[in-house]
């Protein structure tokens, strides 16, 4: 920390601390609210990657009913275009307003250093002096998880408050600290390596990561990009949406091309109708996931599973052949080579926006595919040592979320936090099994992360009132590795951690823990065919 910053050491104690006022925060601060949390914003606003990483042609990927909390409906929740990311932010105020969240949040608030005093108890050993921190076969042995409130201090956290014109760290201190700072943002994905005078460092133009060009506003984003040969390098949503400003800024004789430069193709999709049929049918609703693998199965329903596989892949082959009738994927050489499924069961699916191949067939977007690039002073060069011109690169690249985790947290933490394999291993999607009195909120994903957050943050305030107790850590563990598995089977993509395929299960043994019914229908017939939605886990 700098030396001119003021400390003040007198600890502020609570019984639980939030970090990120996102969605999930906002979620989790709502959920907790007996406990009187306090959430730590950084920026002086809530909405997460919604304030923060959207661009002005921002939208959400799905209607408004599908994106809601379970005890908050959209203003016009049947309209079915898709709402502007301002909208989006309205919608949250809104929410936050009328359960009195904002109260909880300290805005320009960042947590700048976290401190484990869990082993200062007394009442009985803690497993993190007994066990030798990296010996993770040590901690599975360790018994239970224990009570996520305490009745004692177990994290103290150092907050920076920027506010006022002072500049001021001020220690707190929380018997459960609920971590909602998400994936996305703050941290962009680097750039590979490069060899000697390959790197940004030659290129005469601009480099920008998506992250910078959302900071800008609408007229300094149009004229980065008008009339300069822009390339954009990446081909999931960010770089779609950011294709289309490009083109929409380069219109008219004088504009110039933008050119994609994609790595690894993923189907996009034009609408949720696929030949006519609503897409839910094929994989958001419980007779559709029947087909696909989720964990604790019987011998009956796994073997059901196996016999209905050809079935599964039929389904994905159907959705395949629609996509590549009705977009030029074949024309512009942008037909995936993995199945459809891969993509959905790791939360990948863009939804095109309605003049993408419209503005590509003007000649406005250009494509390139490639597994290398680097730079020279004029543009970018491939692999195959053609060149591409450019003024302006645009990084699409996404965001390095563990590391921005991992930099928070405090060793052994800080190494548990992602195991060997790159995942966050999750109980519930929430917490993990290796560290106490903490919990994860926003780091799975799903079909709506919004449903998938707010779910969670009712399961860890049942956990935190103590109105069930967790399985051991050794349970626990085994669980997270069995949909690890699951998604390992599934999708090449299963570092992204997307329980879209089985997500209903997910729901259902949540449900059971919280002594809840899992089946949430009022029939059995819409219990089969009906989506699930957000509006099916309110209260009981």
């Amino acid at each position: 920390m700098a030396a001119n910053i003021k400390q003040n050491h007198h600890h502020i104690v609570s019984k639980v601390g939030i970090i990120g006022a996102g969605i999930s925060g906002i979620a989790a601060a709502k959920q907790l609210s007996s406990h009187n949390p306090v959430v730590f914003e950084a920026t002086d606003s809530i909405g997460g990657v919604w304030k923060h990483c959207s661009y002005n042609s921002t939208k959400l990927q799905t209607p408004r009913c599908d994106f809601e909390f379970s005890d908050y409906p959209w203003p016009d929740r049947d309209n079915s275009s898709f709402p502007s990311h301002l909208e989006v932010l309205d919608y949250l105020y809104g929410y936050a307003k009328h359960f009195d969240v904002l109260r909880h949040i300290k805005f320009n608030s960042k947590v700048v250093e976290i401190r484990y005093v869990g082993h200062e108890q007394t009442e009985h050993e803690n497993i993190w002096e007994v066990h030798d921190h990296n010996n993770v076969n040590d901690l599975r042995q360790a018994g239970e998880f224990g009570s996520l409130l305490k009745g004692r201090p177990v994290w103290e956290v150092a907050v920076r408050h920027t506010s006022d014109q002072s500049d001021v760290v001020q220690w707190y201190a929380f018997e459960l600290l609920v971590v909602c700072i998400g994936k996305y943002g703050d941290i962009p994905r680097t750039l590979p390596t490069y060899n000697d005078s390959k790197g940004p460092e030659v290129f005469s133009g601009k480099v920008l990561h998506a992250m910078d060009y959302s900071k800008l506003d609408k007229e300094a984003a149009r004229l980065l990009l008008k009339g300069k040969k822009v390339a954009i390098v990446g081909y999931k949503k960010s770089a779609i949406d950011l294709a289309i400003e490009c083109a929409e800024a380069n219109q008219g004789p004088e504009g110039q091309p933008c050119t994609m430069v994609i790595r690894t193709l993923h189907w996009t999709v034009p609408s949720y109708w696929i030949w006519g049929l609503p897409f839910f049918l094929f994989y958001s609703i419980r007779s559709s996931q029947f087909l696909h693998e989720r964990p604790n199965q019987s011998l009956f329903t796994a073997l059901l599973c196996l016999l209905f596989s050809p079935l599964r892949r039929a389904i994905s082959k159907f959705i395949e052949l629609y996509l590549v009738r009705k977009l030029p994927l074949n024309k512009y050489g942008l037909k995936p080579d993995h199945p459809f499924e891969e993509d959905y069961a790791s939360c990948q699916m863009a939804i095109l926006p309605e003049n993408f191949f419209p503005e590509a067939d003007k000649g406005k977007i250009t494509f390139k595919t490639t597994s290398k690039w680097w730079f020279w002073s004029g543009g970018i060069e491939f692999e195959d040592h053609t060149k591409l011109e450019a003024d302006v690169v645009l990084l699409c690249t996404g965001y390095d979320g563990k590391k921005k985790l991992q930099s928070l947290l405090p060793e052994p933490f800080s190494s548990l936090v992602v195991d060997s394999t790159g995942v966050m291993p999750l109980y519930r999607g929430t917490i993990h099994p290796l560290i106490p009195n903490m919990a994860f909120v926003g780091y799975i994903e799903s079909v709506s992360n919004l449903h998938t957050a707010e779910l969670r943050c009712k399961w860890l305030a049942r956990l935190a009132e103590d109105k069930f107790k967790l399985p051991s850590v050794e349970k626990m563990l085994d669980q997270i590795t069995k949909e690890l598995q699951i998604m390992k089977r599934t999708t090449r993509f299963y570092k992204r951690h997307c329980i879209s395929t089985f997500s209903i299960n997910h729901s259902d043994e949540i449900c059971q823990e919280m002594g809840w019914t899992s089946r949430r229908k009022s029939n059995w017939f819409l219990e089969a065919f009906s989506p699930y939605t957000s509006q099916d886990y309110r209260e009981n």
